[in-house]
């Protein structure tokens, strides 16, 4: 598989990259062993580059993905987690924000427990526009200067950003001393607004991950996990381009999958997943061009909610009621 210098992290990272949220079980039930066949396969096609957070599935991911690479070469992938937001097993919505070096510093070596390493190549601070921002004061304060210390330490490669918001994406790119910078949904069938991170970003050579090509699953034709702040008539119009796609013969997950990744302007397209046959369908798509005229009706469809901001942390607060 092709790889991509990753900005000034000193990483070649590959064109796919694999996001293991799916193994912590946000999108549904698990099944652990076929999860970590899949981070096998995802090896073996040449993926090298695996991201996860304690945040996901309440630390459930990150202990599945250490299952999964026990035992495999250090050498033969990267590995990025995330910090300032954690939850406890079981209490998928609960999260703590903290930013506080001493919680960033604990939580790392908890991640590394998990992850059976000692040394992450990238760590992201994570969702401080959650809570109504009330910690984003407290990440740009403490948070990011921790990672920079960290960083020299020689206890992480690079230091990254792992948040929503259009708005904040552009401080962060102006203020603050990242490497590099992971978005998600904001380059998918539904949402472009990404590119307008492009030209900041390669003005400072930072790397850029796109994730959540399938749009937090809007875009797989198949069940919303309920925690998607989308509403019952937005949901219903993704059906919609999804039914469409059918009749014509084509898969609305598909036509995402691809859009995302092929001629993307971000050095590495991730995804997730915790079954061995959707990695490898995944792979078989990345492999053929897509169908613009059906990309263009798709579209079309979806153009009431094209580039649309979501709530993510109404989301939340919906799951928590």
């Amino acid at each position: 598989m092709r790889t991509n210098p990753l900005g000034k992290t000193g990483l070649n990272v590959s064109a796919l990259s694999f996001g293991a949220s799916a193994l912590g079980g946000v999108f549904r039930e698990i099944d652990e062993a076929d999860g970590i066949r899949a981070v096998h396969a995802a090896l073996d096609a040449g993926i090298n580059y695996f991201d996860v957070a304690p945040a996901y599935g309440g630390t459930v991911a990150e202990t599945v993905l250490g299952k999964a690479l026990k035992g495999i070469s250090r050498d033969r992938y990267y590995l990025s987690t995330k910090a300032g937001k954690y939850t406890a097993p079981g209490s998928y919505g609960a999260d703590e924000l903290d930013y506080s070096s001493s919680r960033i510093r604990t939580g790392l070596e908890e991640s590394q427990q998990r992850l059976g390493v000692d040394y992450i190549d990238i760590v992201h601070l994570h969702d401080f526009e959650y809570q109504g921002g009330a910690q984003t004061q407290s990440a740009f304060a403490e948070g990011f200067p921790t990672l920079v210390a960290l960083k020299n330490e020689g206890r992480i490669g690079a230091v990254s950003v792992g948040i929503y918001p259009l708005d904040l994406w552009q401080r962060v790119i102006a203020e603050a001393p990242v490497d590099a910078i992971l978005t998600h949904n904001h380059y998918c069938l539904n949402d472009t607004r990404g590119l307008e991170l492009v030209e900041p970003c390669r003005e400072k050579n930072i790397g850029m991950i796109n994730a959540s090509p399938f749009a937090s699953g809007l875009l797989t034709g198949g069940k919303v996990a309920d925690w998607h702040p989308a509403n019952a008539a937005e949901r219903a119009l993704f059906a919609e381009a999804a039914a469409f796609c059918e009749r014509q013969g084509g898969s609305i997950a598909k036509l995402a999958f691809q859009f995302a990744c092929q001629q993307s302007p971000f050095h590495t397209t991730m995804f997730s997943t915790a079954r061995t046959s959707s990695l490898q369908r995944n792979l078989a798509w990345y492999g053929e061009p897509y169908d613009t005229s059906l990309l263009s009706e798709v579209q079309k469809i979806l153009a009431p909610v094209m580039n649309q901001q979501w709530n993510y942390d109404a989301g939340v607060e919906k799951l928590e009621k």
